[in-house]
């Protein structure tokens, strides 16, 4: 019973954040999805430390188990474009895996930036601390 209440009130704290990332977009009439937004604004929350990962682990874990679900009303969407995707497939396939791709590079030089970051930021606390 607590697991649950604690799976609901993650859950709910996860909602509420899209939904005020929702009314923002809405709002200031910006031309970002509000999950991107949300997903933004939970990533400044928790890097700050207002939002610890214990507040919203239970429920994310979960919503990761199962995001290849969420893909499932895309992919039968998907059906109704049978025309375009017969007259322009290939070109659609190239758009994919390029910017798939880019984000791919992009996510991982990003990635490696912040690693030696970290160890140049480490290196200089353990100089620091033994120049004492």
């Amino acid at each position: 019973m607590k697991h649950a209440l604690i799976f609901f009130a993650q859950l709910f704290f996860l909602i509420a954040i899209y939904q005020v990332s929702n009314y923002i977009v809405s709002f200031l009439e910006l031309p970002v999805p509000a999950s991107v937004l949300g997903m933004i604004l939970l990533y400044l929350l928790m890097s700050n430390g207002i939002v610890k990962l214990k507040y919203i682990e239970v429920a994310a874990s979960f919503l990761l188990k199962h995001l290849s679900l969420f893909f499932i009303p895309i992919a039968v969407g998907l059906m109704d474009y049978g025309g375009l995707i017969q007259t322009s497939g290939i070109q659609l396939i190239v758009v994919i895996a390029v910017s798939s791709m880019i984000g791919l590079f992009v996510t991982g030089g990003l990635t490696q930036l912040l690693a030696r970051k970290k160890v140049q930021k480490e290196e200089r606390y353990h100089e620091q601390s033994h120049s004492h």
